[in-house]
């Protein structure tokens, strides 16, 4: 077999040793659904010159602007930016916010030629003032590119991209940010074994979670990110929280019995990815991250638009030191009569990330407010989400997020009914967390008839034209078709009781007078009892979410 036409910026040993170039030579498929099967199978990942082939088609058709930059814009302005500079000492452009630039397997002179197309391209895109992940893709590319112009305009391609719904590479400290955020609200729900383990060695989880794209753009072995990449073209950002959500499941998996230390398990998880070929090879840490049942791309984009909401009023638009979870309850300032401070921030830590930033606050103690089921509502009401804490006289302490304001209990004329959206759930301190049965079970759900249209609110639940507007657009149940509503009967409020799931039973069930409750399975959550079934109430607890900035 003729050995492979590798580029001038390509260290053949090396790039012999990453991968063999023993795959098929020609891709003759146009639909997107073949493009996708193929791609996951790795169909073009053993033929570096079958790869370039379809990198090229596939960036071709990315939808862009008008006016690109291309190959020829690249020869006008390459020798007036770089000048007379060596390339390997030119400086990265700021946006890359002091990213080691992967080498992979270029050699010497492909490692300056990343530099300088990296600083063509901020000159071409002024707008970028934030994309750390740009040059292991300009590193990437440059290895299936016949020269530095042809890589340049790939990248002008990707970074050009204006279709509305496909999301590329973040170019901005907001839109990194959000993402971090929302790898954050994935890994609560989908790798929960992983997050506990996170939350119970780390001072600042969040941090750890922060560093999700580094574990794909940079730290991967070229042989695994260009797997990744290969699917990423066709398919999109939604691969990248795939395989990221992979990667933390085989760490935990390798390292749930070791010991690890809080102030290393971020630099533990980067080597860990450097040398994951001693634990899992491309094709396994890809059907791990294909074997995840993510929710649909479009509620993950609403998650993203409601994180980048709540970062812009915090003003977090720019780089800064962010405050994390761990730090959001204060030992000296947090008292409660329910949970410890430890117990606290367990809790704290299975909440939207976009609240976990919050402080705690105190909206109503039955110790110091009375036991009165109207009392509590006229201290919570107003504020959205809320934490609800349950002592038993035996001493056993449950509790539940519940996402709604209480007032929305208002709008069925006295009669009790249901509100709020997925979002909630249940649980019971450093024990057990129930959310929602369609987070586990998503075959409960049918797509809607008519994807334009927005579906009927099977509970009344109001809604914003503006879906940045809703509360948990991740979670919303006005999103998806439940063939009963009994999978989506999270709160409910009236004069004599408080609730919190049905469908077969409740969750939590509290009288009027704050003085008897109950707790059973019910259909929303399929969780198991909290306590004992029947309980007699020694101290109730409602906590608001106070950004640190108002106080």
């Amino acid at each position: 077999m003729d050995s492979p036409g590798y580029n001038c910026f390509v260290d053949k040993d090396k790039m012999d040793a990453a991968i063999q170039d023993l795959g098929p030579k020609e891709l003759s498929c146009t639909e997107l659904q073949e493009l996708k099967q193929l791609a996951r199978q790795g169909y073009w990942a053993q033929s570096h010159a079958l790869r370039g082939k379809v990198y090229q088609r596939l960036i071709r058709d990315i939808p862009c602007r008008t006016v690109t930059p291309d190959a020829s814009v690249y020869s006008d302005i390459v020798g007036k930016i770089v000048g007379k500079h060596s390339s390997s000492c030119l400086p990265l452009p700021e946006f890359v916010d002091n990213t080691q630039v992967p080498s992979y397997c270029l050699n010497a002179r492909g490692e300056g030629a990343v530099r300088k197309i990296l600083l063509c391209l901020a000159n071409q895109f002024p707008d970028i003032s934030f994309c750390p992940a740009l040059p292991a893709v300009v590193a990437l590319l440059l290895h299936y590119s016949i020269d530095e112009a042809e890589c340049f305009e790939k990248a002008c391609r990707i970074l050009a991209c204006n279709d509305p719904g496909r999301r590329l590479i973040d170019q901005s400290f907001l839109a990194f940010e959000s993402s971090c955020m929302t790898f954050g609200d994935l890994v609560n729900k989908y790798c929960q074994a992983a997050h506990k383990l996170m939350v119970a060695v780390s001072e600042d989880v969040l941090q750890v979670y922060a560093d999700w794209q580094r574990w794909l753009f940079g730290e991967l072995p070229l042989c695994y990110f260009a797997r990744v990449f290969d699917v990423f073209l066709v398919e999109g950002y939604k691969v990248l929280y795939r395989v990221a959500l992979a990667i933390l499941k085989f760490f935990h998996k390798v390292r749930a019995g070791q010991p690890l230390e809080s102030d290393s398990v971020k630099q533990d998880i980067r080597t860990f990815v450097r040398d994951i070929a001693k634990t899992v090879s491309p094709e396994k840490l890809l059907e791990k991250a294909f074997a995840i049942r993510l929710f649909s791309r479009k509620e993950i984009q609403l998650l993203q638009m409601a994180n980048e909401k709540a970062l812009k009023q915090k003003g977090i638009t720019v780089k800064q030191k962010r405050q994390f979870v761990h730090l959001a309850v204060h030992a000296e300032n947090f008292r409660s009569e329910i949970v410890s401070v430890r117990e606290m921030r367990d809790i704290w830590s299975w909440v939207p990330e976009r609240f976990a930033l919050c402080q705690p606050l105190l909206l109503f103690s039955s110790l110091q407010h009375g036991y009165s089921l109207a009392r509590f509502y006229f201290q919570c009401e107003g504020h959205e989400p809320t934490l609800l804490l349950i002592k038993t006289t035996q001493k056993e302490v449950c509790g539940a997020y519940l996402s709604t304001d209480w007032s929305e209990r208002n709008k069925f004329g006295g009669k009790l009914g249901f509100f709020g959206t997925g979002e909630c759930f249940v649980f019971r301190p450093e024990v057990q967390r129930y959310e929602w049965v369609v987070i586990k079970h998503p075959e409960l759900t049918k797509p809607p008839p008519l994807m334009a249209a927005e579906p009927t609110a099977p509970l009344s639940h109001s809604a914003s034209s503006d879906p940045a507007d809703r509360l948990s657009p991740f979670l919303a149940a006005r999103h998806f078709n439940l063939p009963s509503k009994t999978e989506s009967m999270f709160m409910a409020g009236g004069s004599d009781c408080l609730i919190v799931g049905g469908g077969g039973g409740q969750a939590l069930y509290i009288d009027g007078d704050l003085n008897r409750g109950r707790t059973s399975h019910c259909d929303t959550f399929n969780n198991q009892p909290l306590c004992s079934e029947n309980f007699l109430i020694a101290a109730v607890e409602a906590w608001g979410f106070q950004d640190p900035d108002t106080q």
